[in-house]
């Protein structure tokens, strides 16, 4: 499958060479194609193999732990199993998902998930609706004492 997707943009970057000799394709058209093998090239370099994605350790957030998480330690994510607290259902953390969560969204590297998706989205919509419960019973307390 990668290697079909490979020989694609291959083909894509020597189509593109051929017409930019002939001056037909824009430069702005070969950048994008430079810019979609650049990623790939990028992607390929960062996968080891399957369920399995290197660390960029620069790019965690800091934390104040004498010691280094397991991912840190390996040098790679992997697929991690978890069941859901909120269903019980058995679900995959994968090893994207958590490349995200740790070196993108920052988040505390001795951390792991928690609930699936639909039990996440259920939770901040509870969230949400305690924070707006709460501002209007402050909203109505401070009426009622300003009175």
């Amino acid at each position: 499958m990668a290697g079909a997707h490979a020989w694609r943009i291959k083909r894509q970057v020597q189509a593109v060479a051929a017409a930019a000799l002939s001056s037909t394709v824009s430069r702005r058209e070969c950048d994008v194609v430079t810019r979609q093998k650049g990623r790939q090239r990028k992607r390929q370099s960062e996968r080891t193999a399957a369920g399995v994605v290197r660390v960029n350790v620069s790019a965690l957030a800091p934390n104040n732990s004498y010691g280094a998480p397991r991912f840190v330690r390996l040098g790679y994510y992997e697929d991690e199993p978890f069941t859901c607290t909120g269903c019980g259902a058995a679900q995959v953390w994968t090893a994207w998902q958590q490349k995200w969560w740790y070196e993108v969204a920052k988040g505390y590297v001795y951390s792991t998930a928690k609930y699936c998706r639909a039990c996440r989205h259920r939770e901040q919509a509870r969230r949400t609706e305690a924070k707006r419960v709460h501002l209007e019973g402050v909203a109505r307390k401070r009426a009622r004492v300003n009175r």
